[in-house]
């Protein structure tokens, strides 16, 4: 099977898209590029947490990946005594965490988020990763991230989401696809990356995000970010 350059020196094959391997080492600056709003979504992240992490919680980011969004959220808590514990299936990924990023209220596993084990939470977040967990169990994950909270905390998460019809949706992927020119990439670069995508990133629509929240439980949801099909949605048990 062939190899393509997607942008940034990393290379993936059709269908094949990795979260491991030397693409780790270029991750965080291709994700910041490719992602709309990368680091005002932290941010928004970052801001939202004030609200829900108290002395005593324990903060998860499920799909950690090189752990820059955990490390922003133990840095702002320092002070207290909350715990902060980013999870990554991906080996390599925890490991460049670990190298990078160290507070002593900060912690990262590597492991299967379908098999860890949660202690009660206040907050919980996820930046673009449900996405790529296979649909048929996303919704135990959502069930058990639901579980997992104290009464009053909070899922956080970020999504690129499918349009509601035909028509909404080429027009979000012509407003992305201009989006990455504009960062620089090529046209092979864009239609490279998407073929590598291809039964590895599933969206849910909008409204099968809500669905699947409220399955689980939830029951006060809000989008609280959107930039075409890239969008922050938050959920209080």
């Amino acid at each position: 099977m062939s190899e393509n350059l997607v942008g940034d020196n990393i290379v993936t094959k059709n269908a094949g898209w990795k979260f491991s391997g030397k693409m780790v080492e270029d991750f965080e600056e291709h994700v910041a590029k490719s992602v709309p709003l990368y680091h005002e979504g932290h941010d928004i992240i970052l801001k939202i947490s004030d609200y829900f992490v108290k002395d005593d919680s324990i903060v998860y980011e499920i799909g950690t990946s090189t752990g820059i969004l955990s490390y922003k959220l133990a840095d702002r808590f320092q002070d207290r005594g909350a715990k902060f514990i980013g999870i990554d299936i991906e080996e390599d990924m925890i490991r460049s965490a670990k190298d990078k990023y160290k507070l002593d209220n900060l912690k990262f596993i590597s492991d299967d988020i379908l098999e860890f084990h949660f202690e009660p939470s206040d907050f919980i977040t996820s930046y673009y990763v449900v996405q790529f967990i296979r649909p048929s169990h996303r919704q135990l994950l959502i069930d058990k991230i639901y579980k997992t909270l104290n009464w009053g905390g909070a899922f956080l998460y970020f999504e690129k989401v499918r349009a509601p019809d035909a028509r909404f949706q080429d027009i979000m992927t012509g407003v992305y696809n201009e989006y990455k020119l504009e960062q620089g990439y090529t046209p092979n670069e864009i239609i490279q990356k998407s073929r590598s995508l291809k039964g590895v990133l599933e969206p849910f629509s909008t409204q099968g995000n809500i669905d699947m929240l409220k399955r689980a439980g939830f029951i006060d949801i809000m989008s609280i970010a959107k930039f075409g099909p890239f969008e922050g949605i938050l959920a209080i048990k």
